[in-house]
């Protein structure tokens, strides 16, 4: 007659614990350590810093979990289960199945939670327990949380009881509150696994060991892991190279990659010198604290139990978390997911000793991989969705919750606004101080060409002449330039290289502006550069009308979306203005009228990803006069206002508008001491006065049928708090053959940033030829 194998519980060669500090392998398995006060405790693990925090959604009431019950749980330390709890994953409505010696039937650490489907499948008569190995791995996996003790890991899960030691083996320890003697038949193990399946099982725990399997039993895990179920198998506690022979279903074709070979470690992360290791399983070997765990045994004593058999309970009961957080996990997306977030520990990768590594559910309960919006195809970033510009300066953007779908197709709440970066204020006087650049002006008739020059690197080829003396062209090159040409008395135009329209429509018009390095006016109003542009100007009567185009780029600084980037991110702009321009003795006045177009940007500010990208045009009206009032005095002004209106593309229903206004004021005298001049002014660059942009955004998700089941439209407002204010005072005068100038400035609320000290700097600069 053929007998089934008997398969051991805990004791050495078997995969459950040896419950107090292991002997050698061929010692007799000692008995649990009683516990009279609370078991002591290692440091907390570090708790998840996710940017943004990412929380399923929707996001439950928050509650404590933190607690000296929790503490007492070093495997649930270990792993961080407090990134599952504070996400609302209890491991509620989850059916984790024990095969095991059964519970302890006066026990309340289960009451509520005991599925119906509880059965004894080796003979006994009842599910009670009698060497308290299977009440202490059922507790690691899913005991109550109550405030006293210690608490398993999935604290209200279901758990269905299948009894499978064979009748009598474990009653011969059960008054030392040892299991030495507890035996499974792989018959009883085999319907224990159906069983399993038929209770509806996410997770069935075997804290077993021996060896190899039957083919019996193989087929019954290859039937649960066909409905998805996964298995965890503890590894042995022989402190052998190999895990049991028990465990090598995992690699069969039967396990569908759905069996964990559970190791063991201590709190420290080293492999339990009892544990068995990795070895020839390494693929399907994942470890978690299995010394020292806090379990009351078959009579509620609570005991300090050791080895692998309670390591396994833990993994189960973190397969209970996420299977109830994310409902849309398959079983293998559960093992592959924690694999993929185990803690790297002993060589890098998947090693001989620890596997995959150890169990660690705080990137589990993170996005991971390629994360996009949901109900799109919109990729999102967890660390930068746009950075904003100098107008928007410290805008208090309000929230943005959305949620967002990552590899596995699980939902997270995030806020968007937590991924908006700002350019902070700019460095404003570090560009000007390292300037050895030089303005060359060359007319000769109706044309005149202007060139801003810098020194030549040696061997650097020159560009053309254009008409330099042959010392000037062999020292510097041209790296900005403008050329304008009369067509009559009443018509002329120009084209500039590296230079806006502003100054080829000054030259154009005879203006000049005074030298104030940080107060001015000028350009778009935000970080951008002129690649081109033409003018052509016409005069009507006593007025002059230009119209220009100018073309460029949209700088953002990449430091300001990536910490360690260096350099800019360009994108393109163009901008259409029509200037009239008129003289009153010592008055010259022009107004204009701007059309800005803005590819990828609105106002230099740069939305990607889950916050889409913004296409602008905005319209500006700029007025700016200044009056020579006699001896030497001269009176100037400036005023803009805009308004900006962005649609999102890339897939996002959105779009905004902004108003915008800035001005300047100033007050200047030639001549004061001789060859000299001074001047103050008050400026306040381009700010958002009010505006922002609306977003239709996901915010609720439906596991049920994996569609988005709330939309809700909310503003992302782009008017800062701060308003800078600038002022600066100017002294030229000239010396020899070069100038001196000196200019110093004061900057209140700098970048529009209400809560930064004033900014207060100079420059002192002396310049001559080259």
């Amino acid at each position: 007659m053929a007998w089934p194998l008997l398969i051991a519980g805990c004791g050495g060669g078997g995969g459950g614990g040896i419950n107090s500090t292991p002997a050698p392998p061929t010692a007799q398995t000692p008995t649990p350590t009683p516990v009279a006060t609370p078991a002591p405790t290692p440091a907390p693990a570090p708790a998840p810093t996710p940017t943004p925090a990412a929380t399923p959604a929707p996001t439950p009431t928050p509650t404590n979990y933190d607690t000296s019950e929790y503490r007492a749980a070093v495997g649930a330390v270990s792993m961080n289960a407090l990134a599952a709890y504070n996400k609302g994953a209890t491991g509620a409505g989850v059916n984790v199945a024990v095969i095991d010696s059964g519970i302890s039937l006066s026990s309340q650490e289960f009451t509520g939670r005991l599925s119906s489907a509880s059965q004894d499948v080796a003979g006994n008569a009842t599910i009670g327990d009698e060497g308290g190995h299977g009440t202490a791995v059922a507790f690691a996996a899913v005991g109550r949380r109550n405030g006293m003790g210690s608490q398993g890991v999935a604290f209200e899960a279901t758990l269905t009881v299948l009894r499978a030691d064979r009748p009598g083996s474990c009653a011969s320890s059960s008054e030392a509150g040892s299991d030495s003697g507890c035996k499974f038949g792989t018959d009883a193990i085999t319907k224990g696994v159906d069983a399993a399946r038929g209770a509806g099982a996410r997770v069935i725990n075997l804290s077993l060991g021996g060896a190899t399997m039957p083919q019996s039993l193989i087929d019954a895990i290859g039937r649960a892991t066909a409905r998805g179920i996964i298995v965890v198998i503890a590894a042995g506690n022989d402190g052998s190279d190999n895990p049991d022979a028990f465990t090598s279903v995992a690699g069969n074709a039967a396990a569908r990659n759905l069996v964990i070979v559970a190791g063991s470690v201590g709190t420290n992360d080293a492999i339990s010198s009892f544990s068995d290791r990795a070895g020839t399983g390494a693929a399907h070997y994942l470890t978690a604290v299995g010394e020292q765990v806090r379990a009351p045994n078959q009579n509620g004593t609570p005991y300090l139990w050791s080895g692998t058999s309670f390591a396994a309970p833990q993994i189960s009961g973190a397969i209970a978390l996420l299977a109830q957080a994310f409902p849309n996990l398959s079983g293998a997306q559960i093992v592959d997911l924690l694999f993929r977030t185990a803690r790297d520990v002993g060589a890098a990768g998947v090693d001989s000793v620890y596997g995959n590594g150890v169990l660690d559910l705080t990137k589990a309960f993170q996005p991971v991989g390629t994360s996009s919006v949901a109900g799109s195809h919109i990729a999102v970033s967890l660390a930068t969705n746009a950075t904003l510009s100098a107008p928007m300066g410290d805008a208090r953007v309000g929230q943005l919750g959305t949620v967002i779908l990552d590899s596995y197709d699980r939902a997270f709440a995030i806020d968007l606004a937590g991924t908006i970066n700002r350019a902070g204020p700019s460095r404003t006087l570090a560009g000007v101080l390292q300037n050895r650049q030089r303005n060359q002006v060359l007319a000769a008739g109706d044309t005149t060409i202007s060139l801003t020059l810098a020194p030549r690197p040696n061997g650097e080829i020159a560009l053309e002449r254009s008409r330099l003396s042959e010392g000037q062209a062999n020292t510097a090159r041209a790296i900005a330039g403008a050329v304008t040409q009369r067509l009559g008395a009443r018509t002329s135009f120009g084209f500039a290289f590296s230079q806006g329209t502003g100054s080829l429509t000054a030259q154009m018009t005879g203006q000049a502006q005074p030298a104030f390095l940080v107060a001015g006016q000028s350009g778009l109003g935000f970080d951008s550069i002129a690649r081109s542009a033409g003018a052509l100007r016409q005069q009507v009567g006593g007025i002059g009308l230009t119209a220009t185009i100018e073309s460029g780029d949209v700088l953002a600084r990449r430091d300001a979306m990536l910490a360690g980037l260096d350099g800019y991110r360009r994108s393109g702009y163009q901008r259409v203005t029509v200037t009239a321009d008129h003289h009153w003795g010592g008055l010259d006045a022009t107004l204009s009228l701007s059309n800005l177009n803005e590819s990828d940007t609105l106002l230099g500010a740069r939305f990607d990803g889950g916050l889409g990208a913004a296409r602008a045009r905005s319209w500006f009206i700029d007025a700016d006069a200044r009056w020579s009032i006699g001896a030497g005095w001269s009176l100037g002004g400036s005023w803009r206002r805009g308004r900006s209106d962005a649609t999102l593309r890339g897939g996002f229903d959105g779009r905004g508008r902004l108003l915008t206004e800035a001005f300047a004021a100033d007050v200047g005298k030639d001549h004061l001491f001789g060859r000299d001049s001074i001047g103050l002014r008050v400026a306040q660059p381009l700010r958002v006065a009010r505006g922002g942009l609306d977003y239709r955004l996901p915010t609720n998700w439906d596991y049920a049928t994996l569609t988005v089941s709330d939309w809700t439209t909310q503003r992302l407002n782009l008017a800062p708090q701060g308003r800078e204010i600038d002022v600066e005072a100017r002294y030229r005068i000239l010396l020899g053959t070069g100038d001196l100038q000196t200019n110093l400035f004061w900057r209140r609320d700098p970048g529009n940033y209400a809560v930064l000290p004033a900014d207060v700097g100079g420059a002192v600069r002396y310049t001559i030829g080259f």
